[in-house]
């Protein structure tokens, strides 16, 4: 049982860190969308920032 519940929690873990490297839109109830940073050309890195909808 100690070894499932190891196994469950590690996914767990994995799936969440994966959640937070795909760059996905968190988008608040209160109409704002969080936009996450992002390089553009050439080499410049634009930071994240909320954007009205």
């Amino acid at each position: 049982m100690r070894r499932f519940l190891h196994r469950v929690s590690a996914a767990a873990l994995l799936l969440l860190f994966g959640a937070t490297l795909a760059g996905c839109v968190v988008v608040p109830a209160r109409g704002r969308a969080w936009v996450p940073g992002h390089w553009a050309a050439p080499h410049v890195w634009v930071g994240g920032h909320w954007r009205y909808r």
